[in-house]
């Protein structure tokens, strides 16, 4: 991450608190950035857990697999493909963890009124237009819902889509970073999915 560049640093904040601030739009003007920081590494622990204890589960159940069956190619396929799917989910929460550790010193190096200033309009922004700009990713997805994205990819998008119609950040910028936001924090084919669906978004804004 650039240490150059507020907006960046403010839409992780925003991202990783908007879900932290439910109920609270009348004091919003209010929010410490210390607050803010907080919310967010607390959302990234709770996403690291949950993580942590997925890949668990799939550990034990590849152990339960290998010793209460016999020694058959498909039960060894099938048990390497669940350690996998862990070592994966450890992989991104090893990952999500450093981040965590980063977001204060960056917070350090950067211009935090700034920071904190764009932070608040995106979570506002969200809060305030969440119906439409749930409406317009909902309008583009093809045989899929939106309530079935993972919460993360969700903000997001939602993020990058309320740049786009009401902050006047140009298309091109605000899918760029919310494809880099979603390399750190989605998993591996997320960002994919991302640039998909808003390149889909604005192209029907067209």
């Amino acid at each position: 991450m650039s240490i150059l560049q507020p907006r960046r640093i403010a839409r992780e904040i925003a991202l990783l608190s908007l879900s932290q601030v439910q109920g609270k739009m009348e004091t919003l003007e209010q929010e410490e950035l210390g607050n803010l920081l907080l919310e967010a590494i607390r959302t990234l622990s709770s996403v690291i857990r949950s993580d942590l204890e997925t890949a668990s589960a799939e550990v034990q159940r590849a152990n339960e697999r290998l010793l209460s069956s016999e020694t058959r190619s498909s039960t060894i396929t099938s048990a390497r493909t669940m350690l996998q799917e862990a070592l994966e989910l450890t992989q991104s929460s090893i990952n999500r963890l450093g981040y965590a550790v980063e977001l204060p010193e960056f917070m350090q190096l950067v211009d935090q009124a700034q920071v904190r200033e764009y932070a608040l309009t995106l979570i506002g922004t969200v809060k305030r237009r969440n119906k439409e700009i749930e409406e317009n990713i909902e309008n583009v997805l093809s045989d899929w819902h939106f309530s079935r994205i993972a919460k993360l990819d969700q903000d997001i998008l939602k993020i990058a889509v309320a740049e786009i119609l009401y902050l006047d950040i140009p298309h091109k910028v605000a899918i760029n970073e919310a494809v880099e936001i979603a390399k750190r924090y989605s998993d591996p084919e997320g960002y994919r999915f991302i640039n998909g669906v808003l390149r889909k978004v604005t192209n029907a804004l067209k």
